[in-house]
């Protein structure tokens, strides 16, 4: 396997590449949630993988070899006895030769001949014979995840060192809700990430635990209106996800954001500086804090009950009480303060020089830098441009995306711990 990267697209910019050089062998099961995996195939080659891809007879009444192979770029396999196949490489090769099996809709009956240990079929068979880790994604009508016989078989492949991922609750095919529905390609696309990661660069921050804050806080005025700014928390999501991929028991923060879940990672939502606060300080002990979330500095001093109405008079004027700082408080702690705490520095000026005074005047250890002037199209972009500060060094790093900052900063993290810092 090869490690992540950040290449150049064709217009110069910066494209992530997270899965470059990783072979992932996607084996589809029967089911209506098979339609996801066309877009599932579309999120890892966006991230660089190799996409191979096997069918069940059931999964090509929902989905066609065709659409699949197209998608992936790749021949589509689905006989278990093809000569030709077993001439060029072998069934049993095809599994070997990739990093992470994924079985995706992994149905009941699938996984139940995975927890027996069948092999009548090229998926099974292929299963069975693989040395190579595997994770499977269930989905099925919610009476059947439910049933003992299913949850045995979930047990036993947990058992087996496969990893599971979902199935989400809500409103199924079959008109049924409750647990079974198929995880979103973007949380499959995240859990094979993190998974691989921590296969290429093992878990040097296992037995760590980490908290990260992330995403604007919303400051109520009245029952409809609130001060916020413009932080779209990708940034904090991602470096959560980077610590979990490196082992951390990691603990996520989170102001309001339209951004998922990360998948591995613990979440809590707040709204309000003082909720962010208090969701830390019970998050606490922790060794690594980042505070990444753009929390507002003031708050409205008396929120209204009511809508506050536009009449014929002035403007109201809002009367502003300063919120409390996370990030000062988190590091002034003394029996339970973070070993490492990091902090961003957002600015549109003089970004070097406030960072480095913001970093005295917090008392925290790293500080990010980024500018964030409405130029760069940091606030809610995709790609980010810092400088990590610390008492002895100011280290530029080149525009990146936020996955790739987080990944780069998830691995000083771990240098650091590793170092006995």
């Amino acid at each position: 396997m090869t490690g992540s990267s950040t290449q150049e697209n064709n217009n110069g910019a910066l494209a992530d590449a997270p899965l470059e050089g990783q072979r992932v062998l996607l084996i589809l099961g029967g089911g209506i949630a098979a339609y996801k995996c066309l877009e599932l195939i579309r999120r890892l080659k966006e991230r660089g993988a190799r996409v191979r891809c096997v069918m069940t007879d059931a999964a090509a009444q929902f989905v066609t070899p065709l659409s699949v192979a197209s998608l992936s770029g790749e021949k589509v396999y689905d006989a278990l006895f093809d000569l030709t196949d077993e001439a060029e490489m072998g069934h049993i090769q095809l599994s070997r030769d990739a990093d992470l099996l994924v079985v995706a809709p992994a149905t009941a009956d699938l996984m139940a001949r995975m927890a027996h240990g069948l092999a009548n079929d090229l998926a099974t068979t292929l299963l069975l014979a693989t040395d190579a880790p595997v994770m499977v994604v269930p989905a099925m009508n919610v009476r059947m995840w439910t049933h003992g016989a299913t949850q045995r078989n979930v047990a036993q492949l947990l058992s087996d060192g496969i990893e599971v991922v979902g199935p989400d609750e809500g409103d199924m095919a079959c008109g049924e809700f409750g647990p079974g529905r198929m995880a979103e390609p973007d949380v499959i696309a995240a859990a094979i990430e993190m998974r691989l990661a921590r296969l290429e660069q093992g878990q040097p921050l296992k037995g760590r635990r980490a908290l990260v804050t992330s995403g604007p806080t919303h400051e109520p005025i009245d029952p409809v209106r609130y001060l916020a700014n413009r932080s779209s928390g990708k940034q904090g999501h991602a470096i959560a996800v980077a610590l979990a991929a490196l082992g951390a028991d990691t603990h996520l923060i989170a102001g309001p954001t339209q951004q998922s879940d990360p998948f591995g990672v613990h979440v809590t939502h707040v709204e309000t500086a003082r909720d962010m606060l208090e969701a830390c300080e019970a998050a606490l002990p922790v060794d690594v804090a980042v505070c990444a979330a753009a929390v507002a500095d003031w708050r409205v001093d008396q929120q209204a009950d009511q809508k506050i109405k536009k009449g014929n008079e002035a403007a109201p004027s809002l009367a502003l009480s300063e919120n409390p700082d996370i990030l000062a408080s988190l590091s002034a702690r003394k029996s339970d303060r973070p070993s490492l705490m990091i902090g961003f520095a957002a600015e549109t000026e003089q970004v070097i020089d406030h960072a480095k005074a913001k970093l005295a005047r917090k008392g925290c250890d790293w500080i990010v830098a980024n500018d964030v002037a409405p130029e760069t199209g940091i606030m809610g972009g995709d790609h980010n441009q810092v400088h990590l500060i610390s008492a002895a060094a100011c280290e530029a790093w080149p525009v990146l995306s936020k996955a790739a900052v987080a990944r780069k900063l998830a691995d000083r993290i771990a240098t650091h711990f590793q170092n006995g810092l």
